[in-house]
Parts: C-alpha cells; structure tokens; sequence
C-alpha cells in the first residue's frame, strides 16, 4: 500500500505533482546529494593517485578506477538478494555513513593499494545504495508518475556531472586560502582534501533526508522477511536470474538495454579519433559531440516525462532502440560535422527514452520481492557491457582499419562518389547495427499480451 502522501499527489503544488509525492521529492534531492558526492570524490581520487603515482600518473589513475569495475562483476548479484532481505532505508543510510567515513580518511592515504581498497569499498556500498533506491521507487510514486521518477532520476545520476565538476574546480580557490592557515595544517589541506570533505557532507546530507523517509515494503501473505544464510543466499540468487530468464518483459528490457549499451558504448573510446580522422573537426568538435549527445538525452527527457502517459512504453522503448541505432549508423556516415551532431543528438534523445522507459518498464513489471535482484543484475549487465565496448572497440577499430587499408585503400566509389572507409568509421556502423539488431531481438522476444504501461 502507498503512502498517504503519494495517493494525494495529484492535489500538490506542481512541484509535487511532478515527482510524484512528497517523498519521493526527498528521496530525489537525497540522490542529487549523493550523486554529486560520486562524481566530486571521482575526481578528488583521479587527482591524488595522479599525485601518488609519480612518473605513472595514467597507470596510477587506471588502477585506483578498476576498483570501481570489480565488484559489479562479482558482488552486484548478492548484493541485490541483501536489498531483498534487508530494511532498504537502513541499507542505503548505513551506504551512505559509510562512505562518507571512507572519505574522511583518504586525504591520509598516499599509496596506491590504499586508493584502491578505499575506492574498492567505496563501490561495494554504492553497489547496494543504487538497487535499494531504483526498488524502492515503486512504493513511493504511483504507477503513472514511474516515468517522471526515472527521468528526474536519469537528471541526478548524470545532471549532476558538470556540477560536480564546476564544484571541484572552485575547490581549488578555496583549497589555497585555507592552505595559508596554520591550525589546519594536519588535516593536509589541498583541493582533494577540501573536495574529499565537501564530498563528505553530501553523503551525510543524503543519510540525513532518507532517514525523514517511510519506506515501508509490502509483506508478502504477512511474513516476515527471516534472517538470511548462505544457502539461502544462492537460491534467492537463482530465483531473480530464473525470474528474468523465463519473465519476457523483463529479458526483452534487459536485452535492449544491454546489448544496445556495446554498439552506444563504442562511441565513447572512438569519439576523438572519428572527430579528428573524419569529421576533422579535432578535439573541439568531441566536445561538440558529447554536448549534442547531452542536449538529446535532456530534450528526450523532458519530451517522455511530459507525454509519457498517453505512449505505450513498450512500443517506446523499442522504437527508440531502433532509433538509436539508426542515429549512430547515419551520425557515422557523415563527413561534415554539422550534420553528425544532428544525428547524435537523435541518437542521445533516443538513448534517453531507452534508460527511462526500461527502468519503468522493470520497476512496473517486478514484485517487490524481487526488485532488489533484478536492479542489482541490471547494473552488472550494464558494467559488464559497457567495459567490453570501452575493451573492444579500439582494438576493433584497429583492425578494421588495416583490413580497409589492404582490401580498399580506406576508401570505394560508389556512383561517382568516394567514400572513406577509415576503421573507425566501420567501428561505428558496426555498433549501429548491433543497436539494430538489439531492437529486432527486443521485438521478437518482447511479451505478446497487454501491455503495463502505467
């Protein structure tokens, strides 16, 4: 049963009326607060394991940021069977207090292994935080106001990067006036440290409003949830992967979002050299690139959180597969920059639609029980198909690249009109076509019968 403050939502003010219900109005600005800490603190440990890393600045900094891989692929899935059994709030407070303590000794940390187990715990706790608060949502807001949740959801996660940023170099100002003081000489004072400390309050400030919240779950047939051993661990564990393999909605989102994610991946390890190489348009052009990418996703946000209820998610979420693909494919045939920003801003639009309609779609189509799970495996997926795309797409563009210099010259005529053929540019029509076929896939595995589209 929803809160009293959610069934009434629709009598709020418009800001209410937006999110959904009070509560989750605060469970937002806690996400907001904790997102922001995420990217501050990822950048104030980039710069101190480039400090620490001496005459290996890159490697120092590529081995801290592993630890933020690791345990997606091996705890994320145990993790979801904990927020299943657990007091949500409890977990995300307790994540929440426990980062912020990890933080506050990192500005006393000077070696690599110490930023990599320190970065190592800081995931762990985000791994559970994450699922807790995507499972969590479905009981605060009512069925209709899940695509508005995701999309501002969608706005803390990423929205909060340039903030994050900005923040961390205004830092740098402050850093160096406090430098100069004397008594706060032992708490090595620097812009890491003062961002590590910013970074801290964020955290708490998070705790602070998820504890305000009432985040009680429905108890199935009035059980409670008992305490949890390893056996039972492993068959909680079988249970939501058995529940995605045989539920055809939920492998349909999952198989969309996944495999989309390796062909939309690519762009982001070969978007400076296909700025360069084809668009010649350097590395300000990248940064044109990422910002129609951006300017996309917003638009596609904004656009589904206003129309939202009156579209079949499912229809939706498909169509903007297809679109995505087809948007990455054209944005690659261009040789000019103007219209390939038109094209990957198509495609960041599209994306958009893609992340908010399948988190929907799951968080409509998943008994509470289960959510923690099926999130938890969500994010692993994710992980695990974004590192292969980062892995594979250089070497593939490579390769690519000296078949199309032995067999083509990099180029071919067709009709009188010269096409360049550079490894890059196959890379990427390559991972237009694996979009497409995810969207032909998504559609043959999707359910058959009425859609729950809220």
């Amino acid at each position: 049963m929803l809160p009293a403050d959610v069934v009434d939502a629709a009598s709020q003010p418009s800001t209410l009326r937006l999110f959904g219900s009070p509560a989750y109005f605060r469970l937002w600005l806690a996400q907001v607060a904790s997102s922001l800490g995420d990217w501050v603190g990822l950048l104030a440990i980039s710069a101190i394991a480039a400090r620490v890393g001496g005459s290996s600045p890159e490697a120092a900094i590529g081995i801290v940021l592993s630890a933020r891989l690791v345990p997606g692929f091996f705890l994320a899935p145990a993790a979801g069977v904990f927020v299943d059994r657990w007091d949500r709030k409890k977990v995300m407070v307790s994540c929440d207090v426990g980062r912020g303590v990890v933080l506050l000794g990192l500005p006393f940390v000077d070696t690599i292994p110490g930023l990599f187990f320190a970065s190592l715990l800081l995931e762990i706790m985000t791994l559970m935080w994450s699922p807790a608060k995507e499972a969590s949502v479905p009981n605060l807001v009512r069925p209709e106001f899940l695509a508005n949740a995701n999309s501002l959801s969608l706005v803390a996660a990423y929205g909060t990067f340039p903030i994050g940023s900005a923040l961390f170099a205004v830092l740098a100002g402050v850093a160096s006036g406090l430098g100069r003081l004397d008594a706060l000489e032992s708490l090595r004072v620097s812009q890491e440290t003062v961002a590590i400390y910013v970074d801290v309050l964020t955290f708490f400030t998070s705790a602070v409003l998820i504890s305000t919240l009432n985040l009680r779950r429905p108890e199935k047939d009035g059980q409670e949830r008992g305490p949890i051993d390893l056996r039972q661990t492993f068959r909680e564990l079988a249970d939501g992967w058995r529940f995605i393999r045989h539920n055809k909605v939920v492998r349909s989102v999952m198989l969309g979002l996944g495999t989309g994610l390796i062909g939309g991946g690519m762009v982001v390890p070969l978007g400076p050299v296909m700025s360069a190489s084809v668009l010649g348009a350097g590395t300000a052009g990248f940064g044109l690139l990422l910002t129609a990418l951006g300017t996309g996703m917003a638009v596609g946000v904004v656009t589904l959180s206003v129309v939202q209820r009156r579209v079949p998610h499912e229809r939706i979420f498909v169509a903007s597969v297809f679109g995505a693909g087809a948007s990455l494919l054209l944005a690659a045939s261009m040789s000019s920059l103007t219209p390939a920003l038109a094209f990957v801003a198509v495609m960041g639009l599209c994306a958009g639609s893609v992340y908010i309609l399948g988190f929907t779609i799951l968080q409509a189509n998943v008994e509470d029980e289960l959510r923690g799970r099926i999130f938890a495996a969500l994010y692993t997926l994710v992980r695990f198909c974004l590192l292969l795309s980062f892995t594979v797409a250089p070497i593939l563009s490579s390769l690519l690249d000296r078949l199309s210099a032995r067999a083509f010259d990099r180029s071919v005529t067709l009709g009188g009109v010269a096409i360049a053929l550079p490894g890059v540019r196959l890379t990427l029509w390559l991972g237009g076509l694996i979009i497409v076929v995810a969207g032909a896939l998504v559609q043959v595995t999707k359910t058959t019968g009425t859609e729950r589209d809220g």
